[in-house]
């Protein structure tokens, strides 16, 4: 009998999956379907080079718009490398890099949800003001102490990454004993601090490729599904890393079908957010999971 109506349950909870909501500047936005998030990068050193842009207004509308035009429902603006081993940049440099770009793209194209990818405080609010409309940050806060509060009276939400270190160290940092575990406790302190600092909405991204090896990588994908336990919006960030053109044994520009192959595993496995160098064809990946899973 316990075990007809857990199976029953489990029946009703695939038809009526609860809805997954989030509260931007005041009004409540509906996760009904997977969202794409389109990587504009305004650096000189992001380890992919198609995504870079100088910043220039023209070269970014460019970008922005081919994105919106083929999908996207976030795009997530960068001032600063986050790849192994990136240079330093000083706060007012990442400014500089990033709050003109944001403000061109909110006023071509007011409705499109922007996110800032920042660990400082700083530019996580200067960014905000100037039309962001959520915080991801690579350090899940451990690299500024004001981050939690400052996000939390912004009212927009925060991604929280898993990352030990910083950009710099990080790769010094992926001994584990049992990685799901680690992590999944690494959110969970993460997402008290963020509730208790105001922050309503938190989206949780494992941080492929930071503080973890090639292999650990392809574990947490293995095991993806286990940090919906968390009961939060997933974020999978794998476009073009090494973890696929090392592998794979070619480079970031021939890893667009490892990319498509990562995505569709995440999306089996509960991803709500992927976060990608090439929209087109992670629309198009999204339409056939759809098809297929819904």
């Amino acid at each position: 009998m316990l075990e007809n109506s857990h199976s029953i349950y489990k029946f009703e909870d695939t038809l009526f999956p609860p809805k997954i909501t989030l509260q931007i500047k005041g009004k409540l936005f509906t996760l009904d379907k997977p969202w794409i998030m389109g990587i504009i990068n305004s650096t000189p050193d992001s380890f992919y080079d198609k995504s870079r842009t100088t910043g220039e207004s023209r070269e970014v509308l460019v970008k922005a718009t081919k994105m919106v035009n083929e999908g996207a429902d976030i795009l997530d603006i960068g001032g600063y490398s986050s790849r192994p081993g990136a240079a330093m940049v000083t706060e007012k440099e990442e400014l500089n890099r990033v709050i003109h770009v944001i403000k061109n793209i909110k006023d071509r194209f007011p409705d499109i949800l922007i996110s800032i990818d920042t660990f400082r405080s700083k530019v996580a609010k200067e960014a905000v003001n100037a039309g962001a409309d959520m915080v991801n940050d690579i350090s899940g806060g451990g690299l500024d102490p004001k981050m939690f509060e400052t996000v939390g009276s912004l009212g927009v939400p925060y991604i929280c990454m898993h990352m030990l270190g910083d950009p710099q160290t990080m790769q010094n940092f992926s001994e584990y004993v049992d990685i799901e575990k680690e992590i999944g406790y690494f959110f969970s302190e993460k997402i008290e601090k963020c509730y208790k600092a105001g922050i309503k909405d938190v989206i949780l991204d494992i941080g492929l490729g930071f503080s973890k090896t090639l292999e650990q990588n392809y574990r947490l994908l293995k095991h993806f599904s286990y940090f919906n336990t968390l009961k939060l919006p997933l974020l999978i960030g794998a476009s073009r890393k090494s973890m696929i053109y090392k592998l794979l044994n070619n480079s970031p520009e021939e890893a667009l079908n490892g990319t498509t192959a990562i995505h569709m595993a995440a999306l089996i496995n509960g991803a709500k957010i992927i976060r990608v160098h090439d929209v087109k064809e992670a629309n198009e990946t999204l339409k056939i999971y759809k098809q297929i899973y819904t």
